[in-house]
């Protein structure tokens, strides 16, 4: 399967830049040309290769569906009440992700995940993202991964910012349709009195781009939400500093 991405052309550039000049923060509704993301959307839930995604302090550790489900119901409640635990204080995290490397943004093309984490790093589409966030010539490349929260997934307070990486911004493209913000899987935006000054929750097809560092979070998934909160996800980056 190969898909030619394409842009919306009902995009309003000025109108975003102005969005995002207000509190370093935009929302793309409508990124790409008809139909496409329901493609992306359909093409990631049809893979099986997504593996859970969990932290430990600074470790990061990866399972497969099938070994999650294989594990004694003893040790697999012993591990959800661990990651519970550790999320009461520290940065802690759990979801499923099909990661990208950053020397495969221009692998095989059938690969709709790379294509689309590619198509992101087009010089279009950077000098596009980069004219909204003032930032013209400084992202190089977008980086990438899915990622898929079910439920009793959640990703707690942190702020993207890690030496090295040279992030200017960081994004989540939605996937998930009719979303209600009662199921959980909010990206929300902490201020320093405690409080959210806002927060984004799943709309298909609108990309979310916000500056780099800042205070975010993903809400906890309930169990009453009736699929995953599907999404890509990653930042603009620079070469260097």
């Amino acid at each position: 399967m190969a898909l030619d991405f394409r842009l919306s052309d009902r995009i309003d550039h000025d109108a975003l830049r102005r969005q995002f000049l207000r509190n370093g923060r935009v929302e793309i509704e409508g990124l790409l040309a008809e139909d496409q993301a329901e493609t992306l959307r359909h093409y990631l839930l049809a893979r099986t290769d997504w593996k859970l995604v969990m932290n430990a302090g600074d470790k990061v550790y990866e399972m497969t569906r099938e070994a999650y489900v294989a594990m004694d119901p003893a040790q697999r409640g012993q591990l959800d009440q661990h990651i519970v635990n550790a999320g009461r204080e520290g940065f802690q995290y759990r979801y499923e992700a099909i990661r990208v490397p950053d020397a495969g943004r221009t692998a095989d093309p059938s690969d709709l995940l790379t294509g689309f984490v590619a198509f992101l790093s087009s010089p279009a589409v950077l000098a596009m993202l980069g004219a909204i966030l003032g930032c013209k010539d400084d992202a190089a490349f977008a980086d990438g991964q899915a990622t898929s929260y079910g439920a009793g997934h959640f990703l707690t307070r942190h702020d993207d910012d890690v030496a090295g990486k040279h992030r200017r911004a960081a994004y989540v493209y939605s996937l998930a349709p009719a979303w209600r913000a009662e199921w959980g899987g909010l990206l929300m935006f902490h201020g320093d009195d405690g409080n959210i000054e806002e927060a984004f929750a799943p709309r298909m097809d609108a990309l979310r781009l916000f500056s780099v560092p800042q205070q975010h979070s993903v809400s906890y998934v309930t169990p009453f939400a009736p699929e995953p909160r599907l999404s890509i996800t990653g930042w603009l980056r620079a070469n260097g500093p």
